[in-house]
């Protein structure tokens, strides 16, 4: 297969699951090579994501390490298979690639959960708002980086729509909501944009008040990105160096263990919605 200059964060994610099969079955890559009749060179590619795999290869590897998780072969093979080039592609060369690999894992998600603290969600953002977070990057963004910035968030918005939409629910701080990151108009409508995506069914929201007593998940911020099982789960992490993604499982676990804490903190669906309502008439 063609080798890739920039496998995408799904296709490193495919190899290193590929390559936790071999070492868990005690096989190097010389050993594997032999039983694919390829070479330990090719396999060190695969593993890394820089180079794909077929679905026969595939199904061999995985008998060959002895594999019985039957769900785990179905999924690795549908990542191994899939030829999607989603909406995201257009953007390639244009922007940095962590935006392609968030909108390409979104549109796979079979669920999204979310913990924002200071900004309003990416996936409910609107224009106005995305503009200004956007705008406030140090060096300032010029106009010809800046927009497609915005239009990639506004396209990342689709995957809450339609029939086959992943399920979403995101807790939301009251700093999230009550941060002005441009002037009340905006502010306003951010949160009746937030309030809209609640009645028509979009997302499921939670609030997190001021006066919540006992919370300190001030560093909570995360999206959890569902798999086709949770062994292929993805947790993303925003940080002042960039985006980093997280799959091991014992992290995982730590993160829907937290997101689960995080919701034990916030107000139900119902009054979260009135929150919100309120926050937006004080403006």
């Amino acid at each position: 297969m063609t080798m890739r200059n920039r496998p995408t964060a799904r296709q490193v994610r495919l190899g290193a699951e590929l390559r936790k099969l071999r070492e868990g079955a005690g096989l190097s890559a010389k050993e594997v090579a032999g039983l694919l009749n390829s070479s330990s060179t090719h396999i060190s590619q695969i593993e890394a994501g820089s180079s794909g795999i077929g679905e026969e290869r595939l199904r061999r590897l995985a008998a060959h390490c002895a594999c019985a998780d039957e769900a785990l072969v179905e999924a690795l093979v549908a990542m191994a298979t899939d030829r999607t080039r989603g909406w995201w592609e257009e953007y390639r060369g244009v922007l940095p690639p962590v935006f392609l690999d968030v909108a390409e894992l979104e549109h796979h998600a079979t669920f999204l959960r979310e913990v924002v603290i200071t900004h309003a969600p990416g996936l409910m953002q609107t224009p106005d708002y995305a503009r200004a977070v956007f705008g406030y990057m140090v060096p300032e963004l010029p106009p010809s980086e800046l927009t497609p910035r915005v239009e990639h968030r506004m396209h990342r918005r689709t995957v809450l729509e339609g029939d086959n939409a992943a399920a979403y629910e995101t807790i939301i701080h009251e700093s999230a909501l009550r941060i002005r990151v441009a002037d009340r108009e905006v502010a306003r409508a951010q949160l009746l944009e937030i309030i809209r995506n609640i009645e028509e069914e979009r997302a499921t929201v939670r609030v997190v008040p001021f006066d919540t007593d006992g919370f300190a998940g001030a560093s909570s911020a995360m999206l959890y990105i569902g798999g086709p099982i949770a062994r292929l789960d993805t947790v993303l992490r925003d940080s002042p160096h960039g985006t980093a993604f997280v799959d091991t499982e014992s992290q995982l676990d730590r993160f829907r263990q937290l997101f689960h804490k995080v919701e034990k903190a916030a107000l139900s669906p119902a009054a979260s919605r009135d929150f919100i309502h309120q926050v937006a008439k004080e403006l």
